[in-house]
């Protein structure tokens, strides 16, 4: 089971990581400072396995890979999101941490839920209910199963 860490509409980039935190020297020191302005304990309460479930529009803002990377080095498991920012949902396959859109995941379960997910399949069974979120196409979950894009490409040419 994964314990739900939620957030509303337009999250943007830099309250996922803010800009004065990309000048430590690495994603581990970075890390520590996830969704401060939001969420003061997220860094230290998220455990390996956790996902986030978001409103519209998650990872808007700059183009940063840091924003995705802090989540996947903190454990995120996932997160669903009614809708993304392009950029962030590409940078997020990228670097290998899954991102579905699950429009109504948001607005029927609350922070500190659990959740079941598959995502094979593509759904969430929380609060005594199973949602149905998009099914990654199989090139998509290749890509996370090897670790992100470059993981991938490095794995063909094998």
């Amino acid at each position: 089971m994964s314990r739900i860490f939620k957030f509303d509409n337009d999250v943007d980039t830099d309250q996922i990581i803010a800009s004065q935190y990309l000048l430590l020297p690495n994603i581990d020191e970075m890390k520590s400072h996830a969704f401060e302005s939001l969420d003061a304990d997220f860094a230290s309460g998220v455990k390996d396995g956790d996902i986030i479930v978001a409103g519209d529009n998650f990872g808007c803002g700059s183009s940063r890979e840091q924003a995705p990377s802090v989540l996947k080095a903190l454990g995120i498991k996932a997160v669903y999101a009614k809708s993304f920012a392009r950029i962030f949902y590409r940078n997020s396959i990228n670097i290998g941490l899954p991102v579905l859109v699950c429009e109504d995941l948001h607005d029927n379960v609350a922070a500190g839920d659990e959740a079941d997910i598959d995502l094979t399949a593509g759904t969430v069974k929380a609060c005594g209910k199973e949602f149905t979120c998009t099914k990654l196409p199989e090139y998509m979950q290749n890509i996370l199963n090897a670790g992100g894009l470059i993981a991938s490409l490095n794995k063909e040419e094998n």
